[in-house]
């Protein structure tokens, strides 16, 4: 009996896809490349531009449960922190030790639903005391993420790196790419994910 597998993808303007003129970000992406690879799915974007992981943490079961009720393949993939991470009004909007506990009982919330996650790191942007902040939260979500076994691909480092990536968001506002940024970044993540949907417990490869 093949399972009916839906996926929830929750967080912020990278995941509703912002910037993207195809409306499709790096979420429906990785969704298209499944289907492609010949695992159907049904795909729902819950990502809400300028969203903090706290606000995450007090909406992400009411909009989850509807669509992922009883009997099937419930997953959850989710990002977060580029918010949390950014400095408003000389302060940041959500302290570091906030983020954390504020993934943690996502999680924990998840796991008690029987639903299966997978959290992704959070991109980089055209600046860098920004990123060095997003960079200290990416290893503190890593280090939590190993202690739960719950999987994470740390993408962030990658597209850093990624001279197309940073030339897209440099040409568009500093954040969010265009289609060709975020090919990169689901390409980024295609090794990851395709495993992930066929066993969700395997190893994942380390991606930095």
């Amino acid at each position: 009996m093949v399972l009916d597998l839906r996926v929830c993808f929750l967080g912020e303007s990278f995941v509703a896809g912002v910037g993207d003129q195809q409306c499709l970000g790096w979420a429906g992406r990785l969704a298209q490349r499944a289907v492609a690879a010949g695992q159907p799915m049904n795909y729902y974007n819950l990502g809400i531009r300028r969203e903090t992981s706290t606000e995450l943490r007090g909406r992400w079961e009411a909009e989850c449960a509807p669509r992922l009720p009883a009997g099937v393949d419930g997953r959850v993939v989710l990002s977060t922190g580029v918010n949390d991470t950014m400095v408003e009004n000389d302060r940041l909007r959500v302290e570091s030790d906030q983020s954390v506990e504020n993934l943690a009982a996502i999680l924990d919330g998840i796991r008690a639903r029987g639903w299966t996650a997978l959290v992704v790191s959070p991109p980089p942007n055209i600046h860098d005391d920004h990123n060095r902040r997003i960079a200290d939260l990416d290893e503190r979500f890593a280090e939590l993420c190993d202690k739960t076994g719950v999987p994470y691909v740390r993408a962030h480092r990658a597209l850093r790196e990624n001279s197309t990536w940073m030339r897209d968001i440099r040409a568009g506002d500093g954040y969010h790419p265009s289609a060709v940024g975020y090919d990169e970044f689901a390409d980024s993540l295609v090794p990851n994910w395709l495993l992930w949907l066929v066993d969700p417990g395997a190893d994942l490869p380390v991606v930095r």
